[in-house]
């Protein structure tokens, strides 16, 4: 399967999206936006807390095309971040001292310059390094399976995708094949002491839903996960995060074509969360596209929605005060991360 953008699918327009989700249900006023819902619960803007997490998102070129992808990424996707844009990222993170660095894709182990940067990282003295793996690429190619003992030499910290404890729902969201190579992934993490608890090396999962529901109690799933995938694989790991599927880009056209659309927004609303808002990732997180363009989350990033003017829209011209200080931009799409235990890169939120 090719990404909307190689078959140039209307959704691969963020424009085109964005007006999806501005008009249908809402159109009619029968549904509030997360404008008044957010209103009718006190906010009357929605602010940053303090920026601890930078997240980065290093291209769009990944090994597989899943179905549930907000990205669109893809091996046809040739978007990358070049190493001036890494270095003008790393040089925000030694001035700033925020914390933690987030890097993502697609698959961001495709980027050339992708060992580089975290090097850059890790010697500049950030505390800690996040890499969002798919698993299947530490098996892709001879090249990256080196990549365990290079993530243990820099201390980072691995957070990846897997679907489900079992082939059958993994494969239907990620393709044939992609549970399989995703344990042998896990194993070859777990080989270099990644998800042992005395290692110090800390293996996460994230989960997202195969289909237009919510994802299920997070410490229920992650003991599910932890039994099944030890009883039946020998595989550990620490920490399981639950993310609801946003309703964007390779998600809303699963939506459209199979007919749920209108369903499960109404179901995003109907579960919206006050006790979420409080712990969504726009409040202490700012999103890095692979130009280096400032956006309020990743979800944002995937919608071309910029950080406000004001606050600095570009790497180059990054101000952590103003950025404090900015609005938040928002739309219908937020529903996705307030709605019942709330959802972020970091998982429940409630």
């Amino acid at each position: 399967m090719k990404s909307l953008h190689a078959r140039h699918h209307q959704l691969a327009n963020q424009q085109r999206q964005l007006e999806i989700l501005e008009n249908g249900i809402f159109k009619s006023g029968q549904f509030p936006t997360f404008r008044k819902k957010l209103e009718s619960t006190g906010y009357h803007s929605l602010k940053p807390s303090r920026i601890e997490i930078f997240q980065v998102n290093v291209g769009y070129m990944c090994n597989q095309v899943c179905k549930h992808c907000h990205v669109d990424a893809g091996p046809d996707r040739l978007e990358i971040m070049t190493r001036e844009t890494m270095q003008q990222c790393v040089d925000v993170l030694a001035a700033t001292k925020i914390k933690t660095l987030d890097i993502t894709g697609g698959a961001p182990e495709m980027n050339p310059d992708f060992m580089w940067f975290v090097e850059q990282a890790h010697a500049s003295g950030v505390g800690e390094i996040i890499v969002r793996s798919n698993l299947t690429i530490l098996t892709a190619n001879p090249k990256y399976h080196s990549l365990p003992e290079f993530f243990k030499a820099n201390n980072v910290r691995v957070c990846s995708s897997l679907p489900f404890y079992n082939a059958g729902k993994t494969d239907r969201q990620r393709g044939e094949g992609v549970f399989e190579r995703s344990i042998q992934g896990l194993r070859m993490l777990n080989e270099v002491g990644y998800g042992i608890p005395e290692t110090g090396l800390i293996l996460d999962l994230v989960y997202n839903p195969s289909g237009a529901f919510l994802p299920g109690n997070q410490e229920q799933l992650q003991r599910d996960f932890k039994i099944e995938l030890k009883n039946h694989f020998d595989v550990d790991f620490n920490s399981l995060f639950t993310i609801t599927n946003i309703p964007i880009s390779r998600f809303l056209d699963f939506l459209i074509e199979s007919g749920n659309y209108e369903d499960y927004m109404e179901k995003l609303i109907t579960a919206f969360n006050p006790s979420a808002v409080e712990g969504v990732m726009c409040r202490n997180t700012i999103s890095i596209d692979w130009q280096g363009n400032l956006y309020d989350c990743d979800f944002n990033q995937m919608l071309g929605l910029k950080t406000s003017k004001s606050a600095g829209q570009h790497i180059s011209t990054f101000d952590l005060s103003q950025l404090e200080s900015r609005e938040i931009i928002i739309g219908q799409h937020c529903f996705a991360c307030t709605a019942g235990a709330g959802s972020s890169c970091q998982g429940s939120t409630a």
